[in-house]
């Protein structure tokens, strides 16, 4: 298929921008610090975290309540200091539970030095007490809509990172040149319109379908 300056594109043909970041002076400097990412609440894993503590707590409390009024200590407890007391510090089952028990304190000090909601972007502030977000399936959606309504564009696919978008997008028809120039005005058009606070950097390829027979 020709383009309107008669170069002709063969099938597999692809065109590639290379990425730069989307031009808006609204999101620069201290604007984009101020709207830093939302912070996650993870009431999952502190539930589990404390339900797990009780438990345990609980069980030693009890043990030990049980011991003070006359009784004597459950065996557990009793098989527990036993193979405390009589492990050597190289012993398999040792370094198996210190493995476990360093693995679970990194992830736990991981999610408390973290934002988390990584699907989350935020938005540009307009009022000082109000902050907004966009989920990254939403943004890829408003951008690949917006660069189906390109002429020449057959089919377009958005992935959404949180500081990047990839798009890809096949024409049928028009110089891939011209596609890929209407794409990158529709979308850095688009991209300024989602009101993100660090307006994504655009990675925009362009290619000719390939032909069947």
């Amino acid at each position: 298929m020709s383009g309107t300056h008669g170069t002709e594109e063969p099938p597999g043909t692809v065109l590639q921008r290379t990425p730069r970041p989307v031009r808006d002076a609204r999101a620069a400097g201290g604007e984009a610090d101020r709207n830093r990412r939302f912070w996650s609440a993870r009431r999952v894993p502190a539930g589990l975290l404390a339900l797990l503590a009780l438990l345990v707590a609980g069980a030693f409390l009890y043990d030990i309540a049980a011991v003070r009024a006359g009784r004597s200590a459950m065996s557990w407890r009793r098989e527990l200091a036993r193979n405390l007391a009589e492990r050597p510090l190289d012993d398999i089952w040792v370094l198996v539970g210190a493995g476990v028990a360093a693995a679970l304190g990194l992830w736990l000090l991981l999610l408390a030095l973290t934002p988390g909601l990584r699907s989350l972007l935020p938005m540009r502030r307009t009022h000082p007490d109000v902050r907004a977000g966009l989920h990254r399936a939403a943004a890829a959606t408003v951008l690949r809509d917006r660069a189906m309504e390109v002429a020449g564009v057959q089919s377009a696919r958005v992935r959404m990172r949180r500081t990047r978008a990839h798009v890809r997008a096949g024409s049928h028809f028009r110089g891939l040149d011209e596609v890929r120039a209407d794409l990158d005005t529709v979308l850095d058009d688009a991209a300024r319109g989602l009101g993100l606070a660090r307006p994504p950097t655009l990675s925009v390829r362009v290619r000719r379908p390939g032909r069947k027979g």
